[in-house]
């Protein structure tokens, strides 16, 4: 006998997942900008 469908919970379960993947693309770019600004002070300095 085929399972009843339990679209909430898949719906959720894709929710969360697209969620950690944004938070881990947010993440990533905040440590990338935290960078940017500090080489872009040291070439400031050399010139």
């Amino acid at each position: 006998m085929a399972r009843a469908p339990n679209y909430a919970w898949e719906r959720k379960d894709r929710d969360r997942i697209k969620a950690a993947k944004k938070a881990e693309r947010e993440a990533a770019k905040a440590a990338k900008a935290r960078t940017k600004p500090a080489d872009e002070t040291e070439s400031n300095t050399e010139e």
